[in-house]
C-alpha cells in the first residue's frame, strides 16, 4: 500500500522526534535512583570527607542518595579510570583533586585523557598547604628560611608523603624559584611526616593546613607561609609566601566533581545545581571549614568554569613536574 506523500512525511517526522522526546523525558526524570561517587582514596581521608558532606546534602536537590565508593589505587587513577569507562547517564561520578586530575596525567601514562574524557560539572573546594619547620630551626619567616636554605646547600630535609605528591611538586617549584637544594624523604602519607618533623628527625614541610595549624597552635613547630593567593580564614595570622616575599609561588588544595564525557547536558545541569545548593547551605561550608577547605565563589561553580580551571592547572604544573622529574610511584 502506498501512502500519500504528505502522510509519509508526517510519519517520518514523527518517527525522526522520537529519540528527542524519550532523550528530554529521561533527562526530566533523572535521577531515578541512587548515584554513585568514586573516591580514589581510602575512607577517612579529606577526598572521601569532602565527597560525603556535599554527596549527603545534595540529595536534598534530586532527590537520591549519593552513595560514596572508596576505590584505592594508582594515586586515584584506578577511580577515576571507572569513571571514564562508565555510561555517560550521570550515575556515576569522580570527585577528584590537583593529584588526581592534573598531576596524575604527568606522572603516569593514563589509559584515559584528563581533560577529553571526563566531563565537568563543578569546582567545589580550595584549600592550602602550609610551609613549616621544625621547632629548633634557627629562621624565623621565610626570607631567613630562604637564606638558611642557601647557605646549607643539599643540608637540609623536607618530608612528603609521596613522590609526586603536592608537596613534592612544591618542593621541586621552591628549588626552582628560590635557586636552592635540599633533600626529599617520602614517607607513607603526611601524618607520620609530621611526626616526624615535631620530632625535629626533618628540617620542614610543605603541609596542608589541617595537618599543620594543631602543631603551630600547640607551639610545636614554627609557621612561615601558606600557598593561598589570599590569607586563610582559619590561620590569618600567617602571611601568604607572596606577602612573604616569594612572588608566584602558590599551589591550591581544591577538589572538584566530573561525570563521564558525553553526559547530557541536562544531566550535567541538575548535577552541578545541586552541587551550588549544596556549597550555598552554611552547615556544609562550616563542616568544610572544619577540614581546612573554603567553598569556591559562585562563578568558580560552572563546569565552564572547571574546564578552564583545570586546563590552567595543568599548563602551569606539568611543565614543573617535567623539569623536576618527578616520577609517580
Amino acid at each position: 500500500m502506498k501512502l500519500p506523500r504528505r502522510r509519509f512525511l508526517h510519519l517520518a517526522a514523527g518517527a525522526a522526534a522520537l529519540p528527542v522526546v524519550s532523550h528530554i523525558a529521561w533527562a526530566q526524570a533523572y535521577p531515578a535512583r541512587p548515584i554513585t561517587m568514586l573516591v580514589g582514596f581510602a575512607p577517612g581521608g579529606s577526598a572521601d570527607i569532602t565527597a560525603r558532606i556535599v554527596g549527603e546534602r545534595m540529595k536534598a536537590s534530586l532527590g537520591q542518595p549519593i552513595v560514596v565508593e572508596n576505590v584505592v589505587g594508582a594515586a586515584g587513577s584506578i577511580a577515576a579510570g571507572r569513571v571514564v569507562r562508565a555510561a555517560a547517564d550521570g550515575y556515576m561520578l569522580s570527585i577528584g583533586s590537583l593529584g588526581t586530575h592534573v598531576f596524575n596525567g604527568a606522572l603516569y601514562t593514563l589509559p584515559y585523557d584528563l581533560l577529553n574524557d571526563l566531563q565537568p560539572v563543578s569546582l567545589l573546594t580550595d584549600g592550602s598547604f602550609v610551609i613549616v619547620a621544625k621547632k629548633s630551626m634557627p629562621a624565623n619567616d621565610l626570607k631567613s628560611f630562604i637564606a638558611w636554605l642557601k647557605a646549607n646547600p643539599g643540608r637540609a630535609s623536607q618530608g612528603t608523603p609521596g613522590p609526586g605528591s603536592g608537596p613534592h611538586v612544591l618542593g621541586a617549584f621552591l628549588q626552582s624559584a628560590t635557586s636552592t637544594s635540599f633533600q626529599f624523604v617520602p614517607y607513607r602519607g603526611g601524618g607520620p611526616a609530621m611526626q616526624d618533623l615535631v620530632a625535629g628527625h626533618i628540617d620542614f614541610l610543605i603541609a596542608t593546613a589541617p595537618e599543620a595549624l594543631p602543631q603551630v597552635r600547640l607551639g610545636h613547630i614554627k609557621p612561615y607561609a601558606t600557598t593561598a593567593k589570599t590569607r586563610i580564614a582559619s590561620a590569618p595570622d600567617i602571611p601568604t609566601a607572596e606577602e612573604a616575599g616569594l612572588v608566584g609561588f602558590h599551589m591550591s588544595l581544591w577538589y572538584a566533581l566530573w561525570a563521564p564525557r558525553g553526559t547530557p547536558r541536562d544531566v550535567i545541569s541538575k548535577l552541578n545545581g545541586a552541587v551550588v545548593d549544596a556549597l550555598a547551605d552554611p552547615a556544609v561550608r562550616s563542616r568544610l571549614a572544619d577540614l581546612g577547605q573554603e567553598v569556591v565563589s559562585r562563578n568558580q561553580q560552572s563546569p565552564e568554569a572547571l574546564a578552564a580551571f583545570q586546563k590552567a592547572e595543568i599548563d602551569r604544573w606539568w611543565p614543573v613536574i617535567k623539569a623536576a622529574n618527578i616520577k609517580g610511584e
